[in-house]
């Protein structure tokens, strides 16, 4: 029972869960706006908000049309009520990484100690060969 608890009690299943959880009572906000609000829209402009009836031969490619609709319209409210905002807060609470320091242009001769080029392989000063 030990490992199971640990299991169940770890951050990411449980934040699986509540987002399964959530997931499950937005997609009943989002069946009620596409049905309720966008699909009147699209009748009030297009005629018909119901492609249902629309048939070729025994193919139901309304009823095709108006699932492809429902979840184009879907993945929108998703995208912009959910995913949207939340890139931004994660964008706006995650530090920004520190700009690394460009890496030295010179180095010190071991033998005079005068500033040489890091190419160098024989010091200016002193002549002498470097590592």
């Amino acid at each position: 029972m030990a490992g199971f608890k640990d299991f169940v009690l770890r951050g990411n299943v449980v934040d699986l869960a509540v987002g399964v959880i959530i997931g499950a009572a937005f997609g009943g906000i989002v069946d009620s706006v596409t049905k309720d609000v966008i699909t009147p829209i699209i009748g009030m402009v297009g005629g018909e908000p119901d492609f249902s009836a629309v048939k070729a031969g025994p193919i139901g490619i309304g009823s095709f049309v108006n699932a492809v609709i429902a979840f184009l319209i879907k993945a929108l409210v998703v995208y912009y009520v959910i995913v949207k905002p939340f890139t931004a807060l994660m964008a706006r609470l995650t530090p920004a990484p520190a700009p690394s320091a460009p890496p030295p242009a010179t180095r010190e001769c071991p033998e005079c100690f005068s500033t040489i080029a890091m190419k160098a392989r024989r010091c200016p000063q002193c002549t002498s060969a470097l590592a």
